[in-house]
């Protein structure tokens, strides 16, 4: 590292080693005996660490602005990191200084205006100002730390974009071909700088392994080593096995027994294999006399076993060679055993050109014999991929010509195996123009792509099976949700769907975050792991200011509102309210406005928790506005007119209202529209807004009266003052009809056809109207038979022509 990083580096360790000693004093809270006074708080400097810290982004701009090496760069990278977090630091640590001094300020109480009367002394004034300017102070220093923060974290994004151009020109390199003497120099005519620090790190190695061999160590040396054997093929072996027995006898029946024997089979290989490498490792390094870059070159094997160990265990898992009914994909078992030797083959060749660069990463070899291995290692991975698809490929057709049906194949597999092939061509092509540094590069990639698409296959099937077989009534573990619940087995199906969903999409957002932010032979799923939670704590996404962190406690927050306004959404309707003198009506349109206030609480109280900042979400709204004034504005107003329905309440649950001919009763009031049912039981959606802009009957407001009249037609030779009389007496016999006011029969009109008399009657209301006409009308015509007293009939005239001549006729 150059005398400007490691200035920088001890500045900004000074400064993070000071925020953190004021963070850790301000975070202890002391016990009654030991309390100090605000006082004598430690306090930080703002004044004095200000200007360190902008002295130190600029000279992080000024290396930047002339750097091209990717390693500088990185470290400068940290640096701007670093520097963010300590003004950060800083803001928190004048924060609570600000809150003392506007505590003391709200103390002090405002100044007295001029003739109010109130006088106070020098002292008070005179400490007033003092306070109101410190907090200025105060307020500009907090203002410029986030300047800084802000500045650092903008050129951090700015130095992320220069290693990304300059990884461009890297791969854009032209080292020479493959079959250019200048890329084989290395093994017939090395560097003598090479060939001596070759020598030099392999005589370490072999001091190291005489060391391991001393008479007092060689029998822990061969335990380890004989550990390391057994691990690799017994043990390795026996825990299959027993994995396998406990998915047999453990596990309900059902495809969660298979997807379970794959990621067995996958994490047996991969343990296997790293606890041998760490047996070897403390066979040869566990004494205190090893070298330092000995140590670091095994555990950068240790580092590679792990890849070489997903390799394998991931292979075996797919194929599954030993049980094919078990197999997860739909491989036919010819393809199978044909494959069998290339997984184990890529991970000794993985392993064996990654041990050649780490042993020139620690020997410190010259450009042109890290170009060696890196080519070399492109050529032998290009030449194993387009072997594995060919292979597979003549297989295939092989089985075909012999009159066997071959697996069917989806496209996605199809395409897999295509970028396979392209992705060896092109590995193949780029070594014999001359692009190393491009085809070692497609080669990790498509090994890291492989293995992070391997392992998403097969957790998503373990995640879905494990759903869909754990929470099936089937089994014996469905049946105790569901019973200690109560819940239905459909609701177990949704809820067996939502968790795979959830699974799933948690898988795909790791996959996508190990592709793009990971790389073979630079990351382990450690470190992967590392770089997730560091995502989900603390990156986010800057430019909204959400942390994936708080998208956590956003989402609880909305579990959690929603579930507490339900509940009191049911308290309300259920206990509460029927309490009161309150109506129907009223409980309804009390309890749903509070719902929807409360639902908009709950979503901005939801947006406060994930830390989103409004500001930032200006082009929104605005582009919100002009959807509103152009395609929202319906919504809106049916919204407006729905909170109107609700405050003013010109209609309310339970009326019988009439608009545009539809006649109901109102069922519910929502925020879009309102549902009246009609009298066949069938429901119509009327919009709020027609109900407000609309001439609206509403038969039951205000406690209103039925009304019942009935209209008849008698002969003009019947008894009025008789008929009156009956029909009295049959309106007053019904239970229905009210006592007050009156029934009533009135003369109508007199016409040619006879006497048309009018009865009416009060019910208790509209709804009753239809019921009581029907028994009225059953009633008053059985009565009138029983005396005799007919009803007039339509009068028709019938013309015929008989002989010649036009009679007229009356029935």
């Amino acid at each position: 590292m150059s005398s400007g990083l490691l200035f920088l580096r001890v500045c900004l360790l000074t400064l993070m080693t000071l925020m953190a000693g004021i963070a850790q004093a301000e975070a202890e809270t002391p016990s009654a005996a030991d309390t100090v006074s605000e006082a004598e708080a430690p306090k930080v400097n703002a004044a004095v660490e200000l200007p360190k810290m902008q002295k130190v982004l600029d000279k992080i701009k000024q290396q930047v602005s002339g750097e091209t090496n990717d390693g500088k760069l990185s470290a400068l990278n940290d640096l701007a990191a670093e520097l963010s977090n300590a003004g950060d630091t800083l803001v928190q640590a004048l924060i609570p200084q600000r809150a003392q001094l506007q505590a003391q300020l709200e103390v002090l109480g405002p100044a007295p205006k001029a003739g109010s009367g109130v006088k106070e002394t020098p002292e008070v004034t005179r400490q007033r100002n003092t306070l109101e300017a410190q907090k200025a102070r105060l307020d500009d220093q907090i203002k410029q730390a986030e300047g800084i923060k802000g500045a650092s974290n903008n050129l951090a994004g700015q130095i992320a974009n220069l290693r990304r151009d300059a990884l461009k020109t890297q791969l854009a390199l032209n080292s020479g071909t493959l079959f250019g003497a200048k890329f084989w120099a290395p093994l017939y005519a090395p560097q003598q700088d090479d060939v001596d620090k070759i020598s030099s790190f392999s005589s370490e190695l072999m001091d190291t392994f005489a060391l391991a061999w001393e008479p007092d160590w060689r029998y822990g040396t061969l335990a380890w080593l004989l550990a390391a054997i057994l691990v690799a093929t017994f043990g390795r072996r026996y825990t299959e096995e027993f994995l396998a027995w406990v998915g047999i006898h453990v596990l309900p029946e059902g495809r969660l027994r298979r997807s379970f024997l794959a990621a067995a089979t996958a994490l047996a290989t991969i343990a296997a294999v790293i606890i041998a490498l760490n047996c070897i490792d403390l066979a040869f390094t566990r004494r205190d006399d090893v070298s330092e870059d000995v140590q670091s070159f095994f555990d950068r094997l240790l580092q590679i076993s792990v890849i070489c160990g997903l390799i394998a265990g991931l292979g075996r898992a797919l194929l599954s060679t030993r049980r094919p009914s078990w197999r997860l994909p739909a491989i036919s078992n010819e393809v199978a055993l044909t494959l069998r030797p290339f997984p184990p083959l890529a991970a000794l060749l993985v392993f064996i050109f990654q041990t050649m660069e780490a042993f020139n990463s620690s020997v410190g070899t010259s450009l042109g014999t890290t170009i060696f291995a890196n080519g070399l290692t492109a050529l032998l991975i290009g030449a194993t991929a387009l072997f594995i698809s060919f292979r597979s490929s003549k297989v295939r057709r092989k089985m075909v010509e012999e009159g066997h049906t071959p697996e069917a194949r989806s496209t996605l597999v199809g395409l897999i195996q295509m970028a396979i092939t392209f992705s060896g061509v092109a590995i193949l092509l780029s070594l014999v123009i001359g692009y190393v540094t491009m085809a070692r590069f497609l080669s990790y990639e498509l090994i890291w792509i492989g293995l992070v698409c391997g392992c998403f296959y097969i957790l998503s099937n373990l995640l879905t099976d494990a759903c869909e077989s754990l929470l099936s009534t089937s089994n014996p573990t469905g049946q105790r949700i569901q019973s200690s619940l109560n819940i239905d087995e459909r609701h177990l199906s949704q809820a067996a769907a939502l968790l795979s969903a959830i699974g799933r999409t948690v898988l795909i957002l790791f996959a996508v975050v190990s592709i793009l932010n990971g790389t073979f032979g630079t990351s382990t799923p450690i470190e992967l792991l590392q770089r997730a939670v560091e995502f989900w704590g603390g990156k986010g996404l800057g430019a909204l200011n959400i942390v994936p962190a708080h998208l956590v406690n956003a989402l609880i927050t909305l579990v959690v509102g929603i579930y507490i306004l339900r509940s009191v959404k049911r308290w309300l309707d259920k206990d509460f309210l029927p309490k009161t003198t309150m109506d129907t009506g009223m409980r309804v349109s009390l309890v749903t406005l509070l719902s929807n206030v409360g639902y908009v609480m709950v979503i901005l109280l939801t947006l406060s928790t994930m830390g989103l900042q409004w500001n930032k979400l200006a082009w929104i709204v605005s582009a919100l506005s002009v959807g509103i004034g152009f395609g929202l504005q319906e919504i809106v107003k049916n919204f407006i007119s729905g909170l109107i329905l609700l405050t003013e309440r010109p209609v309310k649950v339970g009326d019988l209202v009439s608009i545009s001919g539809i006649e109901g009763d109102i069922r519910r009031i929502n925020v879009r529209a309102t549902e009246i049912q009609l009298g066949d039981k069938s429901t119509v959606i009327v919009p709020n807004s027609q109900l407000i802009s609309q001439n609206v009957r509403n038969a039951t407001m205000g406690n209103a009266q039925g009304v019942a009249t009935i209209t008849l037609t008698f002969p003009l030779d019947i008894d009025p003052v008789q008929v009156r009389e009956l029909l009295l007496e049959v309106y007053n016999a019904n239970e229905r009809i009210l006592e007050q006011p009156e029934p009533s029969v009135s003369f109508k009109d007199l016409t040619a056809t006879g006497i048309i008399l009018s009865v009416t009657g009060n019910v208790a209301t509209p709804r009753q109207v239809a019921g009581a006409k029907s028994d009225l009308l059953f009633e008053i015509l059985t009565r009138l038979r029983s005396e005799g007293v007919a009803l007039s009939s339509p009068q028709t005239m019938v013309i015929e022509r008989k002989n010649g001549a036009t009679v007229l006729q009356e029935q």
